[in-house]
């Protein structure tokens, strides 16, 4: 018996993991860089870095559960319509169904009886799934997005933050950079292997994307020579 493996149903909490991760990562590194390379003391180091965990947590949290509250809005008030037209035109929606199968590559007759027999069974669930493209794995749920974008926003924000309690002042900024570029590899390669894509491509994408923002920033604070 031939089982293939698929790992689409990782797509969603694969995109808001790495998503989340990678911006704690990256921004959090960035701004310890910055902050550092304006000749800050690791005191108020810590202290910005912490403080943009919170921040970035936050904004992550509250982003991603406007963005997906605005997607669960369209996709109720495509049901909603959806309901009303199956009230009110069964045989037109019956027509609707008909050709959508039609173009997938069945002839009309057995386009005809599929619809049938998907609608006695759940006209609105076929009509969601085949024409709107909404499904229980790709609905919105908002709040477990915000959460998830928050946590997972968190852990990738205290790696590089903890580099600041150990890193000594004179290899602070070194520390940092190579750390959360090692850090951003590893990740890139990991969420790479989850989703079965190119590991080497994924952690090339990454680091390089990486590296700019913290090289941005720490050229910012560098110019500066102010406390961001």
């Amino acid at each position: 018996m031939h089982i293939e493996r698929h790992k689409n149903h990782r797509i969603g909490w694969l995109r808001a993991a790495v998503l989340g991760a990678n911006d704690g990562i990256v921004s959090t590194a960035s701004l310890i860089l910055g902050v550092a390379a304006a000749g800050v003391d690791g005191k108020h180091i810590l202290i910005a870095g912490v403080a943009g965990l919170v921040a970035g947590a936050m904004s992550m949290a509250a982003g991603e559960y406007v963005s997906v509250c605005s997607q669960a809005d369209t996709e109720h008030a495509d049901l909603e319509r959806e309901r009303r037209e199956l009230a009110a035109y069964p045989e037109h929606e019956h027509a609707e169904m008909t050709s959508i199968y039609v173009e997938r590559g069945l002839d009309e007759t057995l386009a005809a009886e599929v619809a049938r027999q998907l609608m006695a069974y759940d006209a609105l669930g076929a009509h969601s799934r085949d024409e709107l493209g909404i499904t229980d794995t790709s609905a919105a749920r908002p709040v477990l997005a915000a959460f998830s974008s928050a946590a997972s926003f968190s852990i990738g924000a205290i790696l590089p933050l903890s580099i600041v309690f150990w890193a000594p002042a004179a290899l602070l900024i070194w520390a940092v950079a190579s750390g959360s570029l090692a850090l951003l590899v590893s990740l890139g390669v990991l969420s790479a292997r989850a989703g079965g894509a190119s590991m080497l491509v994924a952690g090339a994408r990454v680091s390089f994307l990486g590296a700019l923002a913290m090289g941005l920033t720490t050229a910012v604070g560098t110019l500066f020579g102010v406390a961001v």
